[in-house]
């Protein structure tokens, strides 16, 4: 299975997730793309496969991956400051790639209904899909 983890700024929550997945089952495949180097840097050194850095990275990991991992952001054109570009969130949003987004309410972008759940939480809960995600495939 391949998963693909992306965030920006500066990889917090990227690093996370890359960890989290390694954590969980270290025979998975784990791309990681930064839409600046700092947030790449970030996830290869939490032990992602492979990395790399902007928007035709985004476009071509998405095309590949079996599994989409980041900020709700990466689906929304222009959010994260500026960092999606209308043409990241469309690869992400055209995927064939299961998503699993975590609610970030950060840069203009609410997300009502969900739980006010700490990062580190939302990372475990994002795993638990990937989990349940992993088992239907196998």
């Amino acid at each position: 299975m391949k998963v693909l983890v992306i965030d920006g700024q500066g990889g917090g929550l990227g690093r996370q997730l890359v960890s989290a997945v390694k954590e969980y089952d270290e025979d998975i495949e784990v791309m990681a793309v930064g839409t600046n180097s700092a947030a790449t840097n970030a996830m290869l050194k939490a032990g992602a496969d492979q990395a790399a850095t902007g928007e035709n990275s985004v476009v071509v990991a998405s095309a590949r991956a079996d599994v989409i991992m980041g900020p709700v952001g990466i689906v929304i054109a222009d959010s994260m400051l500026g960092e999606i570009t209308p043409r990241m969130a469309v690869a992400v949003g055209q995927s064939s790639a299961k998503r699993i987004l975590i609610p970030v309410n950060l840069c203009d972008n609410i997300v009502v209904g969900v739980s006010d759940a700490s990062m580190g939480k939302n990372v475990q809960n994002a795993i638990e899909a990937l989990a349940c995600f992993a088992r239907e495939i196998r």
